[in-house]
């Protein structure tokens, strides 16, 4: 059996299409070809990060908001409005994950010196080697799951889902 024909036998995504085409004739299920892959390719992601996390005591999502606070640089502060523009989180979640990222010594809080009303949230010296180790753990996974591709594949691939996205940016 060619390479080509296993993948096909074995991908689930063109299963599931083909069972839509049989049970579905007059819809055109080609969009799964695309979106399907890129939910299991998303959820595949999630849960290798959240396996590369889990030793440092972190999820996903807090190590967006530590990410947030790392990429912007020394003194690795933001005000929550701020990292709220780079996470998808309510104000209300991000409280939440705050509370929890405080009490795990990774972030602190303090009053704002120009605004009264805001806080401002900065790395402890635990968070900045937290979210440095998930850093290194989440480059690892990121070459793991493309590894497979050529150099040539991965710019495709990336081009075409920034593409993507662009063409549906307005969603």
């Amino acid at each position: 059996m060619c390479q080509d024909a296993f993948v096909k036998e074995n991908d689930v995504v063109e299963r599931i299409i083909e069972q839509w085409r049989r049970e579905r004739p007059d819809l055109d299920p080609s969009g799964k070809a695309v979106t399907g892959r890129v939910v299991r390719a998303a959820d595949l992601i999630a849960r290798k990060n959240q396996a590369a996390f889990a030793p440092l005591g972190i999820k996903g999502g807090e190590y967006s908001a530590l990410s947030a606070l790392r990429r912007g640089g020394a003194p690795y502060e933001l005000s929550p409005s701020q990292m709220s523009e780079h996470l998808m989180v309510t104000s209300g979640g991000l409280s939440l994950m705050l509370d929890r990222l405080e009490r795990a010594g990774l972030v602190r809080r303090r009053p704002h010196p120009e605004d009264r009303r805001s806080v401002l949230v900065s790395l402890t010296d635990d968070g900045l080697r937290t979210i440095d180790e998930a850093m290194t753990a989440h480059t690892a996974v990121e070459h793991e799951i493309v590894d497979g591709l050529t150099a040539k594949e991965i710019s495709q691939l990336a081009g075409l889902l920034a593409k993507l996205l662009r063409t549906n940016s307005s969603s």
